[in-house]
């Protein structure tokens, strides 16, 4: 048993309350014996009630520190509810994540469980991949010292500030905790919370690290779920993804597009005077030609860009979070691109160019087939203006008239 201050008090004054029943004298002295026989009986009281005193001021002492430690003890049951809880939040949205096999499910599931975890409503998640980053969750932009701020820039400029060793514990940036995703030693996007609704403890920014680790590996799961799954659908000659997975993918923008409220546009790519190609090379040398508008094609739009062969020499490729104006720019872009490719055959270069149609989603607009409709009529319209040219859908097309791609 431990002797700690309040029992040596104790001690002392049960020391001194028997000196003086025993002595009969508060000064603890000899005393003359005439006087001796007379102060027994009042020295016993006094030896008594300085015992009963010592006793009242250790009971009191003792009830104090007691009292103490339970309250150090409670704070550590609170402790430890408080880290229960976290984890079995942290095990819900693991669990929660195992079950989201694309990036729109992870980031449903993070709207759903990372309010709670990182205790803040405006909590973020942005991902991407090279120099492509979308907003997965949260707003579009935040206001910083240096005005309003896109969260993308905003991520990417929080990951440069330090090391991976570092960005694990949480980077502090703009305003914002910002902390990794990370993946097989790879950066896949970020995860960040205000730091005005934080109150950045070590125990939170374990948590919320937590937290952006299992989305991290969660992101790269979809991401080669998605890739192995487009590999199976992706048409073999031009690299583009099949007509039927292009109108799932165009179906799936066009959702994600209503929930964010940003737009959506479609190109339709077609090859001007295709057929004199396999007439006069042969078919070989029209396959060579589309393998090469592929490679050019996905060299030129952006990852996040759906390139699909619709049919024959026609493309489809959809830009999501792209406005019209925008749309008319790649397709500029892709023409021009086109015009230069050079395929060599037999001793010769054969040189092709292409028409392309663009089209903007109406707001809410659900089915793919009218916004098709739409860069097709404007892709007529382009054949029938010269060729080689890029021409904007004028209205809404009329659907009776729309045409089905050509046999490749």
């Amino acid at each position: 048993m431990r002797i700690g201050r309040t029992e040596l008090l104790l001690v002392f004054g049960l020391g001194i309350a028997v000196a003086v029943a025993l002595t009969g004298n508060m000064t603890v002295l000899p005393a003359p014996a005439s006087a001796s026989e007379g102060a027994t009986g009042s020295g016993l009281l006094s030896g008594l009630a300085l015992m009963a005193a010592s006793l009242l001021l250790y009971v009191q002492l003792k009830r104090r520190e007691l009292e103490v430690r339970a309250a150090a003890v409670a704070d550590q049951v609170r402790q430890l509810q408080d880290r229960a809880g976290e984890l079995e939040r942290l095990v819900a949205f693991w669990k929660a994540l195992t079950q989201s096999l694309d990036l729109d499910a992870i980031g449903d599931t993070a709207a759903h469980h990372l309010p709670d975890i990182a205790r803040s409503s405006d909590a973020w998640v942005v991902t991407g991949e090279g120099g492509t980053w979308k907003r997965m969750l949260g707003p579009a932009a935040v206001r910083t010292t240096r005005g309003e701020t896109s969260i993308t820039d905003l991520a990417l400029g929080a990951l440069g500030q330090a090391g991976s060793e570092a960005a694990l514990d949480g980077i502090e940036y703009e305003g914002q905790v910002c902390f990794p995703l990370i993946a097989a030693g790879a950066t896949l996007g970020a995860l960040g919370v205000p730091a005005s609704d934080w109150s950045m403890t070590a125990v939170q920014r374990q948590v919320v690290g937590a937290a952006a680790s299992l989305v991290g590996v969660s992101v790269q799961s979809a991401n080669l779920l998605r890739e192995v799954r487009e590999n199976s659908l992706r048409d073999s000659l031009t690299g583009c993804v099949t007509r039927e997975h292009g109108l799932e993918v165009a179906t799936t923008e066009l959702k994600r597009a209503r929930r964010s409220h940003l737009p959506v546009s479609l190109l339709m790519i077609d090859i001007d005077h295709f057929k004199p190609v396999n007439d006069c090379h042969g078919h070989l040398c029209g396959d060579a030609v589309l393998a090469a508008v592929g490679a050019r094609m996905r060299a030129t739009f952006r990852t996040s860009d759906m390139k699909c062969r619709f049919g024959g020499d026609e493309f489809l490729v959809l830009l999501p979070e792209t406005s019209q104006e925008g749309a008319h720019h790649a397709a500029e872009t892709v023409r021009k691109a086109i015009s230069e490719v050079e395929i060599p055959w037999n001793w010769q270069t054969i040189r092709v160019t292409a028409c392309v149609g663009v089209a903007t989603a109406l707001p809410n607009q659900l089915d793919p087939t009218p916004l098709i409709a739409g860069a097709d009529a404007a892709l007529y319209r382009a054949k029938h203006e010269g060729r080689n040219c890029v021409r904007v859908t004028e209205n809404t097309p009329d659907l009776t008239a729309y045409r089905e791609p050509r046999a490749g």
